[in-house]
């Protein structure tokens, strides 16, 4: 395949030698029919005079020498950083001390997956990516804030097959035995990405209008009414009154996405994946209890320390706060 911006095919090339050479027509006149140059004819030409047919090919345009390209030793610790932190470029950035553009330049040099396609506990790639330039945001805290449910299964006292292997796990039994699953509440903001989080054992409608309020007032310790809310079309948001009469209490509009486009509600279900990749699977527990202890900590850190690329590197508080 030739160079996307060539003006010969190769065989265009050969076709200009044998009328130039073999039919000994001047090059100025074999140029014009062919639509190009007298100095691209000529280069062919003293290319083919120079090396033959193989001079005819298409030749890379790689630069000999790269003398500003980032050194392979400080491409290599990207790398590696990239591998164990699993985290986005930003973050690299912070750990390395290399700017976030050069990290996604030798990420990319290196063919390095995005997050999202790997697995969060190993980080093996699993899946392909999906990526849209079609975003949204409102414009003031409170404006729309997103609510879901993440569903999570519970940790057995010892740690799970994760941490032991299935083996050892198997072996006290915990195949056979039901842990039942935790939920993870969220409600995020639209426009700051400031997010409250509860686990409970279960999603009913009353659970999760108990819980919006409690959100509303964490939303209000920092100045922001709630004037709308965005789910799903789960039973526990579409059908429950306990739900309704929370969204009313707060003064607030319901809305749904479409059904079948998460996207839709793309603020909280990103949150989600975030969740569950830096809390929920970011190390191994030896109980539940162990990891509903670290909520908590992480939501403070979530809010009030990570840097987060959608809102341009800023934190979800400072976002409230400016």
């Amino acid at each position: 395949m030739s160079h996307a911006n060539a003006r010969l095919t190769f065989h265009g090339r050969c076709l200009l030698i044998e009328r130039v050479r073999e039919d000994r027509r001047p090059v100025s006149h074999v140029a014009k029919e062919m639509g190009i140059s007298r100095q691209c004819a000529h280069r062919w030409v003293a290319r083919f005079d120079a090396e033959g047919w193989d001079g005819l090919r298409d030749r890379s345009s790689r630069a000999k020498s790269f003398p500003t390209r980032t050194p392979a030793d400080v491409e290599a610790g990207v790398v590696a950083a990239r591998r164990e932190l699993r985290l986005g470029r930003d973050r690299i950035a912070e750990a390395t001390g290399v700017p976030a553009r050069t990290v996604s330049r030798i990420l990319a040099r290196h063919q390095v997956p995005p997050i999202a396609a790997l697995d969060p506990v190993t980080g093996a790639l699993i899946r392909a990516s999906k990526q849209t330039t079609h975003r949204y945001e409102r414009a003031a805290p409170g404006d729309l804030v997103h609510v879901d449910v993440k569903k999570l299964g519970r940790i057995p006292d010892g740690g799970g097959w994760r941490l032991r292997g299935r083996q050892a796990a198997n072996a006290d039994g915990a195949k056979g035995r039901r842990l039942g699953f935790d939920y993870i509440h969220a409600v995020v903001d639209d426009h700051s990405r400031l997010a409250y989080a509860e686990i409970h054992s279960d999603e009913k409608g009353t659970t999760a209008a108990s819980v919006l309020l409690r959100a509303a007032e964490f939303f209000a310790s920092h100045g922001i009414a709630i004037r709308e809310v965005i789910s799903d079309n789960a039973f526990a948001y579409r059908h429950s009154n306990d739900f309704q009469a929370a969204v009313m209490t707060l003064g607030a509009r319901q809305l749904f996405i479409k059904p079948h486009c998460p996207w839709q509600n793309g603020k909280v279900e990103r949150f989600n994946r975030t969740l569950q990749a830096e809390w929920a699977y970011r190390q191994p527990f030896t109980s539940n209890d162990q990891r509903a202890a670290a909520l908590d900590p992480w939501l403070h850190h979530y809010n009030n320390e990570r840097t987060h690329h959608g809102i341009e590197g800023a934190t979800p508080i400072s976002r409230v706060q400016s």
